[in-house]
């Protein structure tokens, strides 16, 4: 028997605790944030979670069913042969069908309910095996991975309507098949990027052939699918404004989730055109934000985020795209045409010199950066925080331009022994003052009102947070430098930023570089990106990354005791090189 590569064995225990750990009406709200209530019920009624699905690529059989037996999964049935995952390897490599020997293997997790499984799609690839390179990309990029729930009863009714409902939450088509060694339709979709589960797939499996449902599913009229698509792209701007205006006519605080308000009422609450107000309810509908009863609207979960007075509200995000920076992108083509940023060429400066000259706009603008803090809810515990905190001598933490102290607040209140300083502009400083007195931990903060380069010196951990990518590479390697200046040899540098992903798959930093470019002439980073800015301002990046809700990271540095070597970073092509 040849030993297994470490990470088949460590991803197929992780699977099957992951099949352990969850059940269909935990596991779908975190795979379509946004799916409560009717819809939520619904999709539970119909369909099971089932299985967590991986690739195995073991050196041979023997191998195999050994680790299946380390995880206490023992297999004794004829595996299946492969359809769909086979025909996607091939088109995935260039090779022939014919060649890839692929089987499906369903064993039972112990201690997992409804007799759930992991299905393994098993491809022997022996040592000097000319697979060698396909099974080495399959373990980089876990194409295969996916979620997988049974339709309970279905039928093409049913399935149209499940394949609706995961579209209507952010899930893509990505193809399908019919095994007929199984009798089974499987359906595959693309998880949106909002996802908490950390698969990017989920399969609807359905017994029986459903051919009808599985070509529109693989884009039976494709040129159809494709302006429908393309449209629904195009409309998005609606749907922002949709939502910017119903927080700035207070909509969302005018309706309850459990009890129903007569439209004709609302109007008048809202002082709005009743006609008008009933078309924008009918598209709100649409998009989830509320639901229509025999006696009026009522607010959803979703729509209860853009309410003023919800802990994390979102509205002040809601008013910011909908607002300056809707009109901002408005002028996106002269930033791709000139580079210069869109917001800079639409108010003729710079959006924090335009902010602070609005207390207002600046205020929307703080409570919008705010409205995502669901992101920090793992930074209290991170093990530079933590350290500081048991040590001997209570430890200092330094949020860099920490905006109305959400962050800070949070650290401090999950440590008691911590002090905290924040430095800030002066209208932020007070506000963050007050969040830090209401919170009971004011008595722990100092404030320092300046710039970068008054970053306070010896403290223990320092904090930029969505600080790096406002700005080109020749701002943020002054910002790191001054960084390096004020932190003693001993501490600690936390950068939280959505990171690109280095082999350019989804992720909402995509989506963030473009609005960065628009509005503040900044970008997202890949990672090695930000180890080069580092190194250049005499700081290590560590390897220890730690994913955040929202698609965040975590990034550690620390000084660089020595001159540590570091990778050179090649700028994309379309993307000039900036400063270094």
């Amino acid at each position: 028997m040849t030993a297994t590569p470490p990470d088949d064995a460590t991803h197929l225990r992780a699977t099957a605790d992951f099949v352990r750990e969850h059940d269909t009406a935990t596991l779908l709200p975190l795979l379509l944030p946004g799916l409560d209530g009717p819809e939520l019920r619904s999709m539970a009624e119909h369909c099971r979670f089932a299985h967590a699905a991986l690739l195995f690529l073991p050196p041979d059989d023997e191998t195999l069913r050994a680790e299946l037996a380390s995880c206490g999964m023992d297999f004794d049935a004829t595996p299946q042969p492969s359809v769909v995952v086979r025909r996607r390897l091939a088109e995935r490599h260039g090779r022939d069908e014919a060649d890839l020997d692929v089987t499906i293997l369903r064993p039972s997790v112990p201690g997992a309910p409804e007799e759930r499984t992991v299905e393994i799609f098993a491809l022997t690839v022996p040592p000097g095996s000319d697979l060698a390179d396909l099974a080495a990309h399959e373990r980089e990029h876990r194409h295969e991975s996916h979620l997988a729930f049974e339709v309970r009863h279905p039928d093409p009714l049913a399935l149209r309507g499940l394949c609706a409902l995961l579209a209507r939450h952010g899930a893509a088509p990505d193809g399908g098949g019919y095994n007929p060694h199984e009798d089974a339709t499987v359906l595959y979709f693309t998880a949106p990027t909002s996802s908490r589960t950390g698969y990017r797939r989920v399969e609807l499996n359905a017994a029986g052939n459903h051919a009808g449902v599985l070509a529109d599913h693989q884009g039976g009229d494709s040129a159809h699918r494709s302006a429908e698509a393309l449209l629904h792209l195009l409309t998005g701007a609606w749907t922002t404004q949709a939502l910017a205006v119903s927080a700035r006519l207070g909509l969302p605080d005018a309706l309850d989730i459990r009890t129903a308000t007569d439209p004709q009422q609302l109007a008048r609450t809202l002082d709005a055109h009743p006609q008008s107000l009933a078309t924008l309810l009918r598209y709100l509908t649409m998009l989830g934000v509320v639901t229509k009863h025999h006696d009026g609207y009522r607010l959803t979960g979703l729509g209860a985020l853009l309410r003023a007075d919800t802990p994390g509200s979102m509205r002040p995000l809601a008013l910011m795209y909908g607002g300056p920076f809707y009109q901002s992108f408005a002028a996106l083509d002269h930033t791709v045409r000139t580079g210069e940023a869109a917001f800079d060429h639409l108010f003729g400066e710079n959006h924090f010199d335009h902010f602070a000259r609005d207390p207002e706009l600046a205020a929307t603008f703080d409570q919008s950066m705010a409205a995502s803090s669901r992101m920090f809810d793992p930074v209290p515990a991170h093990p530079a925080v933590t350290a500081a905190a048991e040590a001997l001598r209570p430890g200092t933490v330094v949020d860099i331009a920490g905006g109305n102290g959400e962050l800070l607040g949070r650290i401090l209140t999950a440590h008691p022994r911590l002090h905290g300083t924040l430095l800030e502009r002066p209208h932020a400083v007070e506000a963050a003052r007050g969040r830090l007195d209401a919170l009971g931990c004011g008595d722990r903060a100092d404030y320092v009102t300046g710039d970068f380069a008054d970053v306070p010196a010896g403290a223990d951990v320092y904090v930029l947070s969505r600080v790096l990518h406002d700005w080109d590479d020749t701002r943020c390697a002054e910002i790191l430098r001054h960084c390096a200046r004020a932190m003693p040899a001993h501490a600690d540098l936390l950068i939280i930023e959505r990171v690109l992903p280095a082999d350019g798959s989804t992720s909402l930093a995509t989506a963030w570089d473009l609005h960065m470019m628009a509005n503040t002439g900044g970008r997202e980073r890949r990672a090695d990106h930000y180890a080069h800015l580092l190194a250049d301002a005499g700081l290590h990046l560590l390897d220890d990354t730690t994913p955040l809700p929202l698609g965040a990271t975590v990034l550690h540095a620390r000084k660089a005791t020595a001159a540590l070597p570091h990778p050179a970073y090649a700028p994309e092509a379309a993307q000039p090189a900036q400063g270094v």
